[in-house]
């Protein structure tokens, strides 16, 4: 069975007064590793808050820093109680060897030890309070993200190919998948509820051959390792990449504790969850194809008819594991493989850079890949190629060490639909439509059609 409720996964952690009433149930993990880096917030507290008001976040560096300062003055009180029983241990045994009366010294002991165990319980209350905030606390954005409060202020930055025109009104993709007898929601309602769809003889060989044809693609050309991962997944991963603990709501936990993954970036980027690589084997890239599962919690009257918007889907996704100062060029590559799935498929599309507002929780900077649909009129989005800096690793604990120095570092990593092959079928139905309701092949696809070249009743 499935539930959306978090249960007794989640830890009901102490919260800083000033988070009192908020909605943060903390992840239940023996060890959590700092989201963001607490000296260089206690260093830069301006700078940090203006980083959240660019997401329109309330500023909390004063919030941090006094539980810091209050972690780090506990600190000192422990090391000075520790060093006065250690102190007075060694006392007791010249004592007694004198013959003396160590009872005063054994009676103090005492109370230092239950002074130990006061602080030890307040260091551990006040470790909980700051990972509790942080954790709930989204990633810094790039410079060059532009400002903006939702996705109004996206930025167009380029247009490829030219929208088809039809000598007919364009249909939409369930008008056509329906009318063609190979897309059946009904059915799907009857097995599973709303938001699931059943795809049929070539429909169903199409969304296979998607798939194959973007792996082929990802692996053959463009040096990704293909991975074929868990579909389920524990608390730490889903922490790992930000999902947990703030967007519990989205996701779809089961009876025993284990989540279905909303994203093949989940398992895929936790292959080197608390790790530390050499430097000389990055970048790491991984692709993978899996079924992905989200709730839509936040969707109600949002695409209810079709398959732009399900419970369940099939997507590619592209993972990067790099040095620092190659994660502006990898992202960029990235988002280029994305865009070659497109252009081999002739499919229309638009790239645009998310504004501050409309980035993504855990990503420092954004490029959404959206495809024209005729029958919306209109480009919807089938990728987002996000660089996450080092907000993920962090999470992770992953680390590299340079092959020159001393030390680690962590590393930064990257993730993209490569792409949502649900919506590239959905792009294909409204894209390469006829007035008789049939439905071209992309030539790039044939091959993995069978030589199929049209797709019709």
């Amino acid at each position: 069975m499935i539930s959306r409720s978090l249960g007794a996964a989640m830890l009901d952690a102490p919260l800083h007064a000033a988070y009192i009433g908020a909605d943060i149930s903390p992840v239940a993990l023996e060890t959590r590793p700092p989201m963001h880096d607490v000296k260089w917030i206690r260093e830069n507290p301006d700078a940090f808050d203006a980083g959240l008001q660019r997401r329109g976040h309330v500023a909390c560096a004063t919030s941090i820093v006094g539980l810091d300062s209050a972690r780090r003055a506990n600190e000192t009180i422990l090391q000075d109680l520790q060093a006065r029983r250690n102190d007075a241990s060694k006392k007791i045994g010249g004592i007694k060897a004198k013959g003396g009366d160590a009872d005063a010294l054994i009676r103090e002991i005492a109370e230092l030890k239950s002074e130990v165990q006061t602080g030890e319980e307040r260091a551990r209350t006040l470790s909980n309070q700051i990972d509790d905030l942080l954790s709930e606390l989204p990633n810094h954005l790039a410079e060059s993200v532009p400002e903006g409060a939702d996705e109004s202020a996206n930025v167009e930055t380029e247009r490829v190919g030219e929208p088809p025109t039809f000598a007919f009104d364009p249909k939409q993709h369930f008008e056509l998948g329906e009318a063609l007898g190979l897309m059946d929601f009904e059915a799907a309602s009857r097995i599973s509820g709303t938001r699931f769809v059943v795809l049929k003889g070539a429909l169903a060989r199409l969304e296979r051959a998607l798939g194959q044809f973007m792996l082929d693609l990802h692996t053959t050309e463009f040096g990704y390792t293909e991975v074929s991962p868990p579909s389920m997944v524990r608390n730490e991963s889903l922490f790992g990449t930000g999902q947990l603990p703030k967007f519990a709501d989205d996701l779809f936990q089961t009876t025993h504790g284990m989540w279905l993954i909303p994203t093949a970036e989940v398992p895929v980027t936790n292959l080197v969850r608390e790790q530390i690589l050499d430097e000389n084997t990055l970048p790491l890239r991984f692709v993978a194809q899996t079924l992905c599962y989200r709730a839509e919690a936040g969707a109600a009257g949002k695409d209810t008819r079709g398959m732009l918007r399900q419970h369940q889907f099939l997507k590619v996704e592209l993972v990067a594991i790099t040095h620092p100062a190659q994660a502006a060029v990898e992202h960029e590559r990235m988002t280029g493989h994305a865009r070659a799935i497109l252009e081999r498929l002739e499919l229309p599309y638009r790239v645009v850079t998310l504004c501050a507002g409309d980035t993504g929780f855990s990503a420092r900077k954004t490029y959404d890949l959206e495809v024209w649909l005729p029958g919306q009129d209109t480009y919807r989005e089938i990728s987002s190629c996000s660089d996450f800096g080092d907000f993920q690793a962090r999470r992770m604990n992953t680390r590299f060490r340079p092959s020159v120095g001393k030390g680690t570092q962590f590393v930064h990593t990257l993730n993209g639909s490569g792409l949502a092959v649900g919506r590239t079928l959905v792009a294909i139905l409204e894209n390469y439509q006829r007035a008789d309701g049939s439905v071209a092949v992309p030539p790039a696809l044939q091959p993995y059609m069978g030589g199929l070249e049209v797709i019709s009743r």
